[in-house]
């Protein structure tokens, strides 16, 4: 994390602002819990007319409730991981390379620690990818977060309603929380509907604000299903193509090969493996179960770019967080 970050979220302001955004897990926590009581008391237990249909009802809520929230839970509280410290430029090499008089000084500086690291990916210009506020090189597939204030391992995107990255720890999580969820929607719509057809007729049994409970859980179980059922698939189909959020806007640029989309693609199974793993008994289960460290990941032409996994690249230049880094940036820089 840059300093700048780190004294920001010391300020009252990043105080502030670090409190503000947990309200939409709070939100979302808000809703979960309403729809419980809403399931639960007011169409099981008041309104059922069948005890046992009720028991059953209830038997299925609870368990795609409990692996809903597992994975929710999951993938707000996993760390978005620490890159380690030989991917970190000293503080006196950093001022070096803004001290030096050429783009040539300043490349020379950064592949005395890049040529050592299994990096693959490159910037528009052909550059190893480095971050000025962490002052690290970018493993591959690694961006800086803003919103984090740090680089991230294999960055999906940062999403607000987890409060948290998608990143190479929690991506499994963050896909079942969303099947889950819409697991969950459709369950309580399927289980409600018969009860919103008997509202609308004027026959449901429940009275008073029960009746608007059911209403709207059937209303808010569809709405939210729909606008998951989209984001849910879209994130299937990254898994099995391999990509990233942040790859399908912009491909990754590899050494060899150029800016390409498919360079992490491996097949469909072996991409889905390298996120949920390779033992069935773990891929629906909010637990780690990914290949890899998030650092080094396996390529389609791993064999014709052995040599800049070994570390041995041609050329570098030092990069923003943007992963693009105009030629007079250099020269602008220097007091």
């Amino acid at each position: 994390m840059g300093n700048e970050d780190h004294r920001r979220r010391k300020t009252p302001c990043g105080f502030c602002m670090a409190v503000f955004k947990w309200i939409p897990v709070l939100f979302i926590t808000a809703v979960i819990a309403w729809s419980y009581y809403a399931y639960v008391v007011e169409l099981c237990i008041r309104n059922s007319q069948n005890r046992i249909g009720m028991i059953f009802m209830l038997l299925f809520y609870h368990l795609f409730l409990t692996l809903f929230m597992w994975s929710y839970w999951r993938t707000i509280m996993t760390s978005v991981g620490r890159i380690p410290d030989q991917w970190r430029i000293p503080d006196e090499e950093v001022s070096r390379l803004f001290r030096a008089d050429s783009p040539d000084t300043q490349k020379r500086i950064l592949n005395n620690f890049a040529r050592d690291l299994p990096v693959t990916n490159r910037t528009m210009n052909g550059s190893v990818r480095f971050c000025e506020k962490c002052k690290i090189i970018k493993p591959d597939r690694a961006h800086h977060c803003s919103v984090c204030s740090c680089c991230v391992l294999k960055m999906d995107h940062h999403c607000p309603w987890v409060n948290n990255c998608v990143n190479f720890y929690n991506y499994k999580y963050f896909v079942l929380f969303l099947g889950y969820a819409l697991v969950y929607c459709l369950y309580v719509a399927f289980t409600s509907l018969h009860d919103f057809v008997e509202f609308w007729k004027g026959q449901l049994n429940a009275s008073g604000m029960g009746r608007f409970h059911i209403l709207f859980l059937f209303f808010i179980a569809i709405m939210f299903a729909i606008s998951l059922v989209s984001l849910f698939g879209y994130h299937i189909y990254l898994v099995l193509v391999n990509r990233t959020t942040l790859e399908s806007f912009r491909a990754p640029i590899f050494r060899v090969g150029g800016p390409d989309k498919n360079g992490y693609n491996l097949g469909r199974y072996a991409n889905f493996c390298e996120v949920f793993g390779d033992d069935w008994q773990y891929w629906f289960l909010p637990v780690f179960s990914s290949f890899g460290d998030g650092k080094t990941f396996p390529i389609r032409h791993m064999e014709e770019d052995t040599e800049s996994l070994l570390g041995y690249h041609s050329d570098t230049r030092i990069e923003l967080e943007e992963d693009y880094l105009p030629e007079p940036r250099f020269q602008d820089s220097i007091p």
